[in-house]
């Protein structure tokens, strides 16, 4: 769709309008039983779908059992989209699909609709004008696939027909502000209105609404909620949760946003905050919060570093987050000698063998894939000394045959 805005000043007042080029689509199925007794009808004579209508014009589909051109000797078949109605210079693009009866998928396509064209689109001039391919595929290539079955043989027509039309002002419109339901629902929470729960976690206490969040994540739901819940209960002790992680869980909760670490840390050190996003992690995946834990694997995936690799593949290992772990290893891999000098390196070693052989794994691998290279490097340089070794040696056969010599020169 093409837009085109324009802008008119009229002394004091001031106005804008645009016009929206537009395609309005529609599509035909159209099937042919009995293609063999379709045959022999002579180039040139065509068998033609039922009319359908896009776009405000009414449209068939030709398809010529022995081609529409006589020199062809009916080597090909031909299929056509014709303009069935009255009309005139009417722009379209068109798409025509020889459908795969096997369950493959594998259509023949030709189509408009997935490239531009150097000229627009199509322009039919009036009744009878046709697009479409004289030559659309042989005969023996088509009566030898899968596009026929049953003696039958199926076409998809799709038509865009292009329409140009004029937008002004809106009269009287009403302006709709942006939602607020994430900055309410954290007022909410900070208020403590109707808070009915009370979470003890460390030093801290922190006032929640039981059904907010019931609503986002399922371990709360089945705890206050659930078969064995308790809809009464009043205060939830967390064990091995730090204050400020759930703090952030419970402001992601509310406002479905990742929180600021400055707001919950104090601090905006890249190191603070990888630490708290991979605690943020685990408790995310704790608690059934998936947004929450895809939204730290990515930060993480961004703060992979000599400090922090050795710290964030164990997490990515414990919390099934494959893409955070083959990022960690490939950037292990690659720094080997600076992250096995790293003290999460020796945690890594001491509590996590099997992530320490798969990292020696992903060494090999990427040692393979250099030596590959560099093989293929010597075989390159190698065939060039060859080239020139070659050429050498015609040079010397040319300067030991003056006769031939001469006669290349003249050429």
């Amino acid at each position: 769709m093409i837009v085109h805005e324009a802008d008119f000043d009229h002394d004091d007042a001031s106005s804008c309008s645009r016009s929206i080029i537009e395609t309005v689509n529609g599509s035909h199925d159209f099937t042919i039983k009995g293609y063999s007794l379709a045959k022999g009808m002579g180039s040139g004579k065509y068998i033609s779908s039922d009319t359908f209508r896009v776009g405000g014009y009414d449209w068939a589909i030709y398809f010529y059992p022995d081609g529409k051109n006589v020199e062809d000797n009916m080597a090909y078949v031909s299929a056509f989209i014709a303009l069935a109605g009255e009309g005139t210079d009417v722009r379209a693009l068109f798409e025509l699909t020889l459908l795969d009866q096997s369950g493959k998928g594998k259509h023949k396509v030709h189509s408009h609709f997935d490239r531009a064209l150097e000229s627009g689109p199509y322009a039919l001039k009036y009744r009878g004008s046709m697009w479409g391919y004289k030559r659309f595929l042989k005969r023996s290539i088509l009566e030898s696939s899968n596009f026929i079955k049953d003696d039958c043989l199926a076409l998809r027509c799709t038509v865009g027909v292009v329409r140009t039309r004029v937008e002004g002002p809106k009269q009287d419109s009403i302006p709709i502000p942006p939602s607020s339901m994430g900055q309410d629902l954290k007022s909410l929470l900070e208020s403590e209105v109707g808070c009915d729960v009370v979470f003890e976690v460390g030093d801290e206490k922190f006032k929640a609404h039981k059904l907010v969040l019931a609503s986002r994540s399922p371990v709360f739901r089945a705890q206050f909620y659930g078969l064995i819940g308790d809809p009464n209960l009043e205060k939830v002790v967390l064990q091995d949760l730090e204050p400020s992680i759930f703090k952030a869980m419970l402001l992601f909760i509310y406002s479905d946003k990742l929180p600021d670490v400055k707001e919950i840390m104090g601090s905006i050190s890249v190191f603070t905050s990888t630490i708290m996003v991979q605690h943020l992690l685990a408790a995310a995946d704790r608690f059934g919060l998936d947004r929450l834990k895809r939204l730290c694997e990515e930060k993480l995936c961004e703060a992979v570093n000599v400090e922090t690799v050795a710290t964030t593949l164990p997490l990515a290992e414990q919390h099934h987050c494959p893409q955070l772990k083959a990022i960690c290893l490939k950037f292990a891999a690659a720094n080997l000698g600076v992250v096995m000098r790293s003290e999460g390196f020796r945690y890594l070693e001491k509590s996590f063998p099997l992530l320490l052989s798969q990292l020696l794994e992903a060494v090999a691998a990427a040692v393979d894939e250099s030596s590959s290279l560099l093989l293929n490097r010597k075989r390159s340089t190698t065939s060039s000394i060859c080239g020139l070794d070659l050429a050498a040696e015609g040079a010397a056969a040319e300067s030991a045959n003056p006769a031939v010599r001469r006669m290349r020169r003249r050429f």
